[in-house]
């Protein structure tokens, strides 16, 4: 009976979360439907061919337009630099990617505080910095090389047809893309697509974080993180953050409620941020990045991300500190308070009802067929499952196909294709 009575405790915690981040879910995975829709993917190798601060902001640019699906920012960080970007600027967009999109921050504020969702782009931004400071100090042409020869090999990981697919709707003002009919679809299909590769992260995030919150008592957690010793605290937190992240096996915005869950425990404010930046670095993508380009190169990711997380964790913790805005309540309402007919509840309803319109949109434009393919590797997305494309055009070494009126870039090196935009 005990056994039964602490699993629901931390189901009934874990569905306290989700219905405390639910609508902030909802807004934000739209608001970034509608950034996709209006930003093309095939515009990206071609111009991220360098390793300078130029081709730096316009991959940091593309990754905060991206999905924040950790797993397909990975597949499309290999995607580019298979055609021509460069390795710096590929990792660069992945950081951007999964650290400095806009669910990632609506999240933040609701369930954590203004606060974090500052620290998260802030710092997103400085490890975007450090990695190229340490790739441009120490990544040698040799293991860039061998990255690329081991990239040619094809290997498949995750998410691959999710990140090869371009929805987004050319021609006319941001406006006028927007609200046309096809610019409709595209929202939608992001909206949904986007959810369909995260969803089983955010399930694992609320019920890991459930059952750490009703199961581990608060004492641990300050044992564990120094809490009686501010100093130490502050010099572990960044460091253990990221190692805690690499063995919860959660990423995207699913390790949020896993942050919160370690905040109200006591992990400093800067271990808190290097945690949430650390989702690129789990185990199962370590594994990605070895089928991607070899062991040493997953290895070389691994200790550069990993410095450049602390990095910007202690630059944040600090910096927060002398500007006096770091909170002091440890108190996560979504843990302690449950679910109330207030505002939350309300926008939850509301919220709701836009992401059944969106996905009616989606069922209704044909949008089923995707899903089956987003695992598909890019190259067979025209021939899985029997599909076929019914328009292709070929450009150098490398095709553009429209399947179910979804643009798939079938390049494996020339990114230099027109922009076209949804049938």
């Amino acid at each position: 009976m005990q056994i039964i009575q602490s699993i629901g405790q931390a189901l009934f915690t874990s569905f306290n979360m989700l219905w405390e981040i639910l609508w902030p879910l909802i807004l934000g995975f739209t608001l970034s439907g509608i950034v996709q829709a209006v930003v093309s993917h095939r515009a990206m190798a071609k111009t991220l061919g360098c390793d300078g601060p130029k081709c730096l902001t316009l991959a940091t640019l593309f990754g905060i337009a991206s999905s924040s699906c950790s797993y397909a920012a990975v597949a499309l960080g290999r995607s580019i630099f298979q055609k021509g970007a460069s390795f710096t600027s590929a990792m660069a967009f992945e950081l951007a990617s999964t650290n400095l999109v806009i669910e990632l921050g609506i999240i933040l504020i609701v369930l954590l505080g203004w606060q974090f969702t500052a620290a998260e782009f802030v710092g997103g931004i400085l490890m975007v910095i450090f990695m190229a400071l340490i790739f441009r100090l120490t990544l040698t042409p040799r293991l860039v090389q061998r990255a690329k020869e081991q990239v040619e090999k094809g290997l498949v990981g995750k998410m691959e047809g999710h990140a090869a697919m371009d929805m987004s709707v050319s021609g006319g003002s941001f406006f006028s893309k927007l609200f046309s009919g096809k610019g409709f679809t595209a929202v939608s299909n992001y909206f949904v697509m986007d959810w369909a590769s995260v969803w089983v992260d955010i399930v694992l995030g609320l019920l890991i974080a459930g059952a750490l919150a009703a199961w581990v008592p608060d004492s641990f957690w300050q044992a564990f993180f120094f809490s009686n010793n501010p100093t130490l605290a502050k010099i572990e937190g960044p460091l253990v953050g990221p190692l805690v992240a690499i063995v919860s096996f959660v990423c995207s915005v699913g390790n949020v409620p896993l942050a919160a869950v370690l905040w109200r425990g006591g992990i400093s404010f800067g271990g808190v941020v290097s945690f949430i930046f650390a989702d690129l670095i789990i185990l199962p993508i370590l594994d990605i990045y070895r089928k991607y380009y070899t062991w040493k190169v997953m290895a070389y990711i691994l200790v550069t991300f990993y410095i450049a997380m602390a990095a910007a964790g202690y630059v944040v913790e600090f910096l927060f500190q002398a500007l006096g805005i770091i909170p002091q309540d440890r108190n996560v309402v979504a843990i302690t308070e449950g679910i109330q007919w207030n505002y939350t509840s309300i926008l939850n309803i509301i919220f709701l009802v836009l992401a059944a319109i969106l996905v009616i949109r989606f069922i209704r434009t044909g949008g089923i067929p995707m899903l089956r393919m987003m695992n598909t590797p890019e190259q067979e997305m025209a021939h899985h499952h029997g599909y076929t494309a019914d328009r292709s055009k070929f450009c150098g070494s490398g095709a553009i196909s429209t399947i179910y009126g979804v643009q798939f870039l079938l390049a494996t090196k020339d990114a230099g294709a027109p922009e076209r935009g949804m049938t």
